[in-house]
């Protein structure tokens, strides 16, 4: 079994986590926990195989042949029950490339682009970036859980006529793990009104009990003409760096006016390294990920009993999937800026503030659990240390 309780330090390797404060204007003895990568090495069949493939020496154009295609589908078809066909793939470097190139490929400049807030950063940049309009349908906290209202997300869409919705499913920052229902009715509206769909589904493999992930093309069979899946194993195996994602698009039609994109582009053939590591990963790395997701789901329990007993001011969405945690801070009764400082300055954490999640959720602050527990509990200390400071109690 893997010792996940083991620290890595990660210094002097150009990690953008640890080593990009000053960089950002930020102090540089911060403890982060804001990237969405994981402290733990990648599984060794993983390394294994690039090992293997490093002592070859030669690292030439490479691209995809049939056995990779097969150990990306096997995964889903194992964990998911849908088994995407070879045709489809099209490999890019990055989920949020892809969702560049969809915007860039079914939206003309101008064109409304639809999201649901607090959603993943990138999500605003490759619609403002190219040019396009974003068109936002939030989402509703109902009792602690968000939802997507369907009247509002509907209305949103006659009125402002968007081309394409960017989902993101599970949902990040929020750790909603959209029901099959859900994904059908908002499959359903966005057929009706001629909405194409780009489902951002990279944190797929990290649900809950109770809270099982379907794919949209699973839920929505029908959209299989007007909808797209993005998938990469870099959050789920640690790869991230590798570069490798992979998108499975069913409609020849869609599929050609995104790879054409893609060439436009400049880019062609894949990592090397990244289809080596992603091939082993899907292939082999079952164990592991179990393993590693046990983990998470302990640090999270671990993360939520602290909050319930010692820092009761700070509210956890309860999350159904990702390793993320999206905690309200208002019960400290400060402003939205004054919440960035604090973590900053007086907790000395580098999280992830909502407001770059939507403007509206600047008390939020999103935690990454995936780190040894040892690390999560030195947060949570420097926090509570930081709450006693402002609240006049002895540290």
């Amino acid at each position: 079994m893997t010792n996940f309780d083991y620290v890595i330090d990660r210094h002097m390797t150009a990690c953008l986590k640890h080593e990009f404060a000053t960089e950002r204007g930020l102090p540089d003895n911060l403890l982060p926990l804001w990237v969405a990568d994981m402290d733990f090495a990648a599984p060794p069949c993983v390394v294994e195989a690039l090992h293997g493939r490093v002592s070859h020496g030669i690292f030439g154009y490479t691209d995809v042949k049939p056995d990779y295609v097969e150990a990306c589908a096997g995964w889903f078809d194992r964990h998911f029950g849908w088994k995407p066909e070879g045709e489809w793939l099209i490999t890019t470097p990055g989920v949020v490339f892809a969702l560049g190139m969809a915007v860039r490929a079914y939206t003309e400049p101008g064109d409304a682009v639809l999201l649901t807030s607090p959603v993943y950063y990138p999500f605003y940049e490759v619609i403002r970036d190219n040019d396009r309009r974003i068109v936002d349908c939030p989402l509703r906290e109902v009792d602690g859980r968000y939802e997507l209202d369907l009247q509002c997300f509907e209305e949103t869409i006659q009125r402002e006529k968007p081309r394409l919705f960017l989902l993101c499913s599970p949902h990040n920052p929020v750790g909603r793990v959209w029901t099959k229902e859900e994904l059908r009715a908002i499959g359903d509206i966005c057929l009706r009104h001629g909405v194409i769909i780009a489902s951002d589904e990279i944190h797929c493999d990290f649900t809950f009990p109770g809270h099982p992930h379907t794919p949209l093309l699973k839920a929505c069979p029908e959209c299989a003409d007007t909808a797209f899946i993005a998938t990469a194993p870099s959050k789920t195996f640690n790869i991230a760096g590798l570069q490798i994602s992979n998108i499975w698009i069913p409609n020849a039609g869609l599929r050609e006016r995104f790879r054409k994109q893609v060439s436009s582009a400049g880019y062609s053939q894949p990592n090397t390294l990244g289809l080596i590591a992603a091939q082993a990963a899907y292939a082999y790395g079952d164990q592991w990920h179990r393993e590693n997701w046990a983990y998470l789901q302990d640090n999270l329990a671990f993360f939520r009993d602290i909050l319930a007993t010692r820092l009761p001011e700070l509210r956890l969405i309860e999350p159904e999937g990702t390793y993320f945690a999206w905690v309200d801070f208002s019960g400290l009764g400060l402003s939205a800026k004054e919440v960035t400082d604090f973590v900053i300055h007086k907790a000395r954490l580098w999280l992830d503030s909502g407001s770059v999640f939507g403007e509206a959720f600047g008390q939020y602050q999103r935690f990454v659990l995936a780190s040894p527990r040892q690390v999560l509990a030195q947060a949570l200390l420097q926090l509570e240390y930081a709450i006693k400071q402002i609240s006049g109690e002895e540290a």
